[in-house]
Parts: C-alpha cells; structure tokens; sequence
C-alpha cells in the first residue's frame, strides 16, 4: 500500500512538473513568435530607409569650421563712441538727421545658450522717406552687421497735397529707432 501511495505521488508530481514545463514551453513560444514578428518589421523599415551619404562626416565637419567662423568674426566689445558716430556719419551720407537721444550703458545678455555684451540706443531721424529707408537698410547691411534695429516708428511730418501721389523723395518724415549692437561677452567664454 505504501508503495501504491509512493508511485501515485510520483505520478501526480510529474503530471505538475509537466504541466508547469508545458505551460512555459507554451509561453515562451508565443513570446518567440511576437518578437520574430517584430524583427521582421523592424527589418523591413531599415529596408526602406535611405543610406546615409557618403559625404556626411565631410559636411559636418564644415558646418563645424562654419560655425566656428561665425563665432570668431563675432566682433569683441566695441567702442560706443565710435558706434554713435558711425551712426551719425551714415546718416550724413544718406541725407538724413539723425539725433542719438537716449544710450544705456553695455550690458550681458543671454540668447538661447550664448552670452552676449549688448549697447542700445535710440535715435530721431528726420528727412524723406526714401533717404530714411536707405539710411536704416545702411545700419543694417553696414559695418556692425552685429547691429539690430529693434524698433522703428515712422512718423509723417508734412501735411500732403490731396494729389493721388505723393513722391517719397519730399514726403519728409521722423523716425525713432531703438538699436542694439551685440558683441562677444565674457560670459559666454
């Protein structure tokens, strides 16, 4: 009788281990059929995708020399004596007057991930507006290409005839501008 107990045990024993090595077996393999499945997708989407090109390194690197230009063209601190009366020389030969009214010292600002050393300053322009457009796109595409027209405001100044065209050339205006020339800060070494 023990031994007919013994063998039942055993038998129920293996039927369990079975069972639970089946069961696994059984999981494992569903397992293995989804990630074969998601091996063949991924497959497939680098099979579509585009190799890279041959020249990539070459391009970066330029883009490196690139921007590493940029960053030393930078001007360091100017002089802002010397960027009012660059101002007031361009207005002299763009035929306008140009009054500087209000200076702030140079201060840092930060932009994005760069430090940068920023003098603002507001002038009055008077003259026709053809000559105030020219003497604005001057500052512009000028010797401080650093230097920002943050805001400008035109004003009429003369009243106009009720003609249907008015020529820009006499058509005087006043302009207030608000300037910023941007250079290389020590924050940002």
């Amino acid at each position: 009788m023990r031994i007919k107990l013994l063998v039942t045990t055993l038998i129920i024993v293996l039927l369990v281990a079975y069972y639970l090595l089946g069961t696994g077996y059984a999981e494992q393999r569903q397992e293995q059929v989804m990630l074969a499945s998601r091996i063949a997708d991924a497959r497939q989407l680098l099979a579509q995708m585009p190799e890279p090109p041959n020249d990539l390194e070459q391009r970066l690197a330029a883009a490196k020399t690139g921007r590493r230009e940029v960053e030393n063209s930078f001007p360091t601190r100017l002089n802002s004596t010397q960027v009012i009366n660059y101002i007031l020389k361009s207005a002299e030969r763009h035929k306008v007057t140009a009054i500087p009214l209000a200076t702030k010292a140079w201060s840092d600002e930060v932009v994005g991930e760069h430090g940068y050393h920023v003098f603002r300053l507001n002038i009055a322009v008077k003259g026709s507006y053809s000559r105030l457009v020219s003497f604005v796109s001057g500052l512009e595409r000028g010797e401080y290409q650093t230097l920002v027209v943050e805001d400008l405001t035109v004003t009429r100044i003369t009243e106009q005839p009720q003609a249907e065209h008015v020529d820009e050339d006499t058509e005087i205006v006043t302009a207030s501008l608000k300037l910023a020339v941007y250079t290389q800060s020590p924050i940002s070494n």
